[in-house]
């Protein structure tokens, strides 16, 4: 009998013991199970870039910024080109003389070839055939006229700038060609604020935990833990979203400055994304693909025919023309130049130093401009790109809080 007795007291001390440490546990399992679905969170915002699942979009997943690319490459633009300037001033400031000379330099270092090619497509034997003094002065001509046509022709894509190409459209597409650079966009500029969501999840699901281990100890009925926790859950998640961008503008207590993360930065983030931003989507090369390539681009072309008509109707010119195409051949000649000057044109605007060089300066404007915002505009620049999907990561705060909280239950308390 005594036996039994010892063995059953015995039990009860391992089980009220087992009980006592999976208690107090309980804080610190809050705060590892935060950390681990804050960062999964974060991985879900950009991450697949495509669509993984069966039936799209209930079984399956695609990052939010990926998956949302296009509005939020909209809003972002609308945002930004609202605050920092219009696409006229951007282009002047890009210094239209500047791109208009480093296409007239490429292109006369080859002006020889690139007569040549449009008259042998147009008519090889004849061209071949022509005298060389005739073909040499063409080339004189068109050497001597081209750096002026080309001054000319930029400067007034310049003052049109708005009827030749949509800015909207063009970074909407790329970054809906192209999800990876919209994810590199937001995880470059936001990556201090990424690191912080993630590194204080883990504190503040260790305060959240105590609180858990408190209501359990009071209110320790079945579905405690796990409701608990799902509630907890999301709060942390909220909280952590938060913290941000919230409070919006500095508050002071004591010693001490409290300010969301995003705005404190402000700085530090305006550099980045003036950087990105004026080198991955706004840059010469793509503007002007986009004036040339772009739905407006018939608009364009005009302009350029225009401009370069005078290369085409001087004397000797013409003559040299009429002689290799005849008179019938001389229009069809007009639209033959202007797809071949569309294209040589373009060529040396993918340079990547000038493309480069010509990104500095905007990106030192954007910058002095988004540093001078009020915290409210500048929290308008990226926020409402993907706020009103924040509820996902909060929820799923819950969800995990819940089946680590039902877990904790079993495991724990059983």
């Amino acid at each position: 009998m005594w036996d039994s007795l010892f063995a059953m007291g015995h039990s009860i001390y391992l089980h009220h013991q087992h009980e006592f440490w999976a208690f107090i546990s309980i804080p610190f399992v809050a705060a590892i199970v935060t950390w681990v679905h804050v960062w999964f969170a974060m991985k879900m915002v950009f991450y697949p870039l495509e669509f993984v699942g069966i039936w799209k979009p209930w079984i399956g997943w695609q990052g939010i910024v990926p998956r949302k690319a296009a509005k939020m490459a909209a809003i972002t633009v609308d945002n930004t080109l609202a605050k920092l300037g219009t696409l006229d001033e951007v282009f002047r400031e890009m210094e239209p003389q500047v791109i208009a000379q480093h296409i007239s330099n490429e292109l006369l270092n080859n002006v020889e070839d690139f007569i040549d090619e449009i008259m042998n497509d147009k008519n090889h034997v004849l061209w071949e055939n022509l005298p060389n003094a005739i073909k040499k002065r063409v080339y004189a001509r068109v050497r001597r006229q081209l750096p002026e046509v080309m001054d000319k022709l930029v400067r007034d894509m310049s003052e049109n700038i708005e009827d030749l190409m949509d800015l909207k459209h063009m970074v909407v597409s790329r970054l809906e060609a192209d999800k990876g650079l919209m994810v590199r966009t937001f995880q470059e500029v936001g990556s201090h604020e990424i690191a912080f969501v993630v590194n204080s999840s883990m504190w503040i699901g260790l305060i959240f935990g105590t609180v858990q281990m408190v209501c359990w100890n009071f209110w320790p009925y079945h579905w405690g833990l796990p409701l608990y926790g799902a509630a907890l859950g999301y709060m942390t998640n909220w909280v952590a979203i938060n913290m941000v961008f919230r409070p919006l503008n500095p508050v002071y207590i004591g010693p001490w400055k409290f300010q969301g993360v995003f705005l404190k930065r402000q700085d530090d983030v305006a550099e980045k994304f003036s950087q990105l931003s004026t080198q991955e989507m706004m840059t010469i090369g793509h503007i002007m693909t986009e004036m040339m390539t772009g739905k407006r681009s018939d608009r364009t072309r005009a302009m350029i025919k225009r401009h370069l008509s005078p290369l085409l109707d001087g004397g000797v010119v013409r003559t040299a023309i009429q002689l290799t195409v005849g008179p019938q051949g001389y229009a069809d000649l007009k639209r033959t130049v202007v797809d071949m000057a569309t294209k040589k044109s373009l060529e040396p605007l993918q340079d990547p130093a000038f493309n480069k060089d010509r990104a500095a300066v905007i990106a030192r404007i954007f910058s002095v401009r988004m540093k001078a915002m009020t915290p409210a505009e500048f929290q308008d620049l990226l926020r409402p790109a993907f706020q009103e999907d924040e509820w996902i990561i909060v929820v799923l705060g819950g969800i995990f809080g819940f089946v680590a909280g039902w877990i904790q239950f079993l495991v724990g308390f059983q």
